[in-house]
């Protein structure tokens, strides 16, 4: 068991990486709009075919591959926000009506995917190579050196983005206080846009990153989708800092789990783990419950 202990910290380190772009873009959406985003696992999907496509008639690049993947998923995102969100965020149950649309939107998504590649499942190439990194005894696989780090990398821009440009001022003013944000003048839609956008460019990371391990699907996006929901639910809806610790948390569970006991008690054992923190703090790990919104 103590044999296979760095293995479990590198595992449960890539999976932080890929849970956490998930668990922020929904925290993200929610806090900022409002929304509950269920097409979140579509754009997941379609970044991934995205990234095939590039590899199989542009470059098998990693950059190339990772690019497209994350371009695909920022265009997702934005069509998204032009179907569920600009007809639907001035109108009453705007929570429950652009849960519907989004979850609409996640199966004809799916469908479509399905019938325009085929239920054949795509592989990617390996993006990071196939040279591992010796620490001592610990060896690190180029797949999962290369999730944490570029996830880090992309992670740290967003958030800089977010920090320092009026743009992202602009979204942590609405993730804040979203009427107050209205007031003064923060126009809610091209707000939304690149709101959405960014939170696809997350997903479609993720996609390419976990399709290292997995393959390119139209129902790819399913467990993603309902693992980052419960890590963002698990940290706090609209809590980034929360989204972080609880995807280490899930991520450490995941991995330990898979090792130890078998894949097949992982759901099991993170739902579990879920359970006890809701049960603890109701609000999540960094819970931000938004009660203006009632």
């Amino acid at each position: 068991m103590i044999a296979d202990l760095p293995y479990v910290i590198v595992s449960a380190l890539a999976l932080w990486a890929i849970y956490g772009l998930l668990a922020i873009g929904i925290s993200i959406v929610w806090s900022s709009l409002g929304m509950i985003n269920m097409a979140h696992g579509f754009t997941f999907a379609v970044a991934g075919y995205g990234a095939w496509l590039a590899a199989q008639y542009v470059s098998d690049a990693g950059v190339v591959v990772l690019g497209a993947g994350i371009l695909t998923g920022a265009v997702s995102g934005a069509l998204i926000y032009a179907v569920a969100f600009l007809p639907l965020h001035d109108k009453p149950n705007f929570i429950v009506r652009s849960l519907i649309a989004t979850l609409a939107i996640s199966l004809l998504g799916t469908q479509a995917l399905q019938w325009l590649f085929g239920p054949r499942v795509k592989s990617l190439p390996r993006v990071f190579g196939n040279t591992p990194l010796e620490l001592g005894e610990i060896v690190i696989t180029a797949d999962k050196l290369g999730a944490v780090l570029s996830s880090t990398l992309l992670l740290g821009l967003v958030l800089l983005w977010m920090t320092r440009s009026r743009r992202g001022l602009e979204i942590r003013a609405m993730m804040q206080n979203p009427e107050g944000a209205a007031l003064v003048g923060i126009g809610l839609r091209r707000t939304a846009m690149s709101v959405m956008a960014v939170t696809g460019a997350l997903a479609g990371l993720a996609s390419v990153l976990l399709s290292q391990t997995f393959f390119v699907s139209p129902g790819a996006g399913l467990q993603p989708l309902v693992k980052g929901l419960i890590v963002a639910l698990c940290g706090g809806l609209g809590s980034i800092p929360g989204a972080l610790l609880a995807a280490g948390l899930v991520g450490i569970t995941e991995a330990a789990t898979a090792t130890w006991l078998g894949g097949q008690y992982v759901l099991m054992t993170q739902f579990g783990v879920i359970i006890g923190v809701l049960l603890i703090r109701p609000r999540g790990i960094g819970g931000l419950l938004d009660e203006t919104r009632e």
